[in-house]
């Protein structure tokens, strides 16, 4: 069966050979991916780079960015500038067109529907980012035999009239795309004369959007942990937050980090030791997530679920799941992990950060310890965050300092909101986790624009409740672009450097590498 799903770094040597043999014309102009570009992909915006797999095997793929088109949308425009020469440094999450900017299926398996189905996963991705619709240039992939004979126009005219077969253009055509008119000078393509069509898919599900205000309503839950006797109870306890969430018509509604440790102090598992405790506890994931996908499914909103324990190529990670409205989700694990996560639990540190692109706002996670590293949030922040969360665990009120002055000061640094959640009560059955202080908080970058003292919101001490905020993003963007200081843009870039090596940004250029339009990588 063939699926589709989001690439990864470990795919990224396949595609490059993938996209040689489906364009062999085009590989030799040298009008095809090179790793550093597909890996900048896969680090500005991951949802949009599919690939289709069956039995392990990448079977196709599709690479997509955001871009904004601007009064005139379908102006006459080039490959290598709508694409910034295949870098995608030009994706913009606050633009309203998905932009196809490829997709290629493997020989062998043209005609098996492997096409249609990855159109079908950039049009639910359209449709779940609320855009206004997907744009493409397409390839006239048989105007070379008529070339001499007609003009591009009256070609693509013909293809659409049922007179000629063009291979791809017939297909985008099934695939419920217009022609919007023809592009000159568009790619190196020896097939299409270097001509294109301008394409576009018209979301039907597209609802405008205000541009003078953007509001996110977040509601932080703070999770008073308490013995129970059953998951129901438990179900109950987080379905109950959800649903208050989603009555004051919140957007986001996040948990603490390790409030599922709840589920170790039923009869059964408790007084477990630590070790095995925690390993029980991630034997339960699967009902955890479905419990999670369910409620965001039915209540319509961004659940961030705290963190659960979860094992992930044999070691024991502590993982923030995103819940989606549509029930699907995205995995962040914990990166920096105390030493008493080391030492009671045998837990190991994750090596992904990403920034999730939602229609409301682009967000990241940072689980508590996290929030320590003054570069995890920069990384975030740079990648095009506009709000952190922080799901936290802390045991004393020392423990809970630290994360809340870190998190205001990821705030101030990155101009950016730090929204934080933590556990409140106690667990006396269930070693590691007998007492907490938590205090949730949201917190802004300090200037005019924003509440005093640079906090929006916070909760009383150790009380269980919901702390409900409104975020003006577009303050962000006002406040980076002429605040009363303005860190986002006075950084001396001259004197100190960042450098990451996140999985995603490990291949770097070299000097013979060349990418689409010959340009250098």
């Amino acid at each position: 069966m063939v699926t589709v799903r989001e690439a990864n770094t470990e795919d990224l040597a396949t595609l490059v050979e993938l996209n040689k043999l489906c364009f062999p014309a085009m590989a030799e102009e040298n009008v095809v991916w090179t790793i550093s570009q597909l890996s900048n992909h896969l680090r500005l915006f991951p949802q949009g780079q599919l690939v289709a797999v069956e039995d392990d095997k990448i079977l196709g793929a599709v690479s997509s960015l955001i871009v904004d088109l601007g009064v005139d949308a379908y102006r006459d425009h080039t490959y290598a500038g709508i694409t910034d020469g295949g870098y995608f440094h030009n994706h913009n999450p606050e633009g309203d067109s998905l932009y196809g900017a490829d997709v290629y299926v493997h020989p062998d398996a043209r005609g098996r529907g492997v096409g249609h189905l990855l159109y079908q996963a950039r049009r639910d991705l359209c449709k779940r980012l609320n855009l206004r619709r997907i744009v493409a240039g397409g390839r006239i992939h048989g105007y070379h035999e008529h070339a001499d004979s007609m003009s591009p126009e009256n070609y693509v005219a013909e293809v659409e009239n049922g007179r000629i077969d063009d291979l791809v253009l017939n297909f985008q055509l099934r695939e419920g795309f217009i022609v919007r008119g023809v592009i000159k000078n568009y790619i190196q393509d020896p097939l299409s004369k270097n001509y294109a069509t301008f394409l576009e898919w018209i979301n039907p599900d597209y609802q405008p959007v205000e541009k003078d205000g953007r509001k996110v309503r977040v509601s932080c839950v703070q999770y008073q942990v308490r013995g129970i006797a059953s998951f129901e109870d438990f179900a109950d306890q987080v379905e109950y937050f959800v649903e208050t969430a989603a009555d004051y018509r919140s957007d986001f509604v996040v948990f603490p980090e390790f409030f599922s440790v709840q589920l170790l102090s039923q009869k059964k598992l408790r007084k477990l030791p630590s070790v095995e405790g925690i390993r029980k506890l991630s034997e339960m994931t699967k009902p955890f997530m479905e419990l999670m996908s369910r409620l965001a499914k039915e209540y319509g909103l961004y659940i961030v679920a705290g963190s659960h324990p979860m094992e992930v190529d044999g070691s024991l990670q502590n993982v923030c799941p995103i819940f989606a409205p549509d029930g699907s989700h995205t995995l962040q694990p914990k990166l920096h992990i105390t030493p008493s996560e080391k030492k009671y639990w045998g837990i190991s540190g994750g090596n992904d950060l990403r920034v999730i692109s939602t229609p409301k706002a682009r967000i990241g996670i940072l689980i508590c310890y996290d929030s320590e590293f003054p570069e995890a949030a920069r990384y975030l922040a740079d990648q095009g965050a506009e709000i952190i969360f922080v799901p936290y665990c802390t045991d004393t009120r020392q423990g809970f300092l630290r994360v809340r002055y870190c998190s205001q000061a990821r705030a101030i640094e990155n101009q950016v909101y730090v929204v934080t959640a933590g556990i409140i009560g106690n667990l006396p059955s269930v070693p590691a986790m007998d007492i907490h202080y938590g205090k949730a908080a949201v917190f802004s970058p300090s200037d005019h624009e924003f509440a005093r003292d640079g906090i929006q919101a916070e909760a009383d001490s150790n009380v269980e409740m919901m702390l409900v905020s409104d975020l003006d993003i577009n303050d962000l963007y006002r406040s980076r672009a002429s605040g009363s200081v303005t860190p986002m843009l006075d950084r001396r870039k001259d004197l100190f450097q960042f450098i990451s090596n996140l999985p995603g940004d490990q291949h770097k250029s070299t000097p013979s590498e060349n990418g689409p339009m010959g340009l250098p990588v």
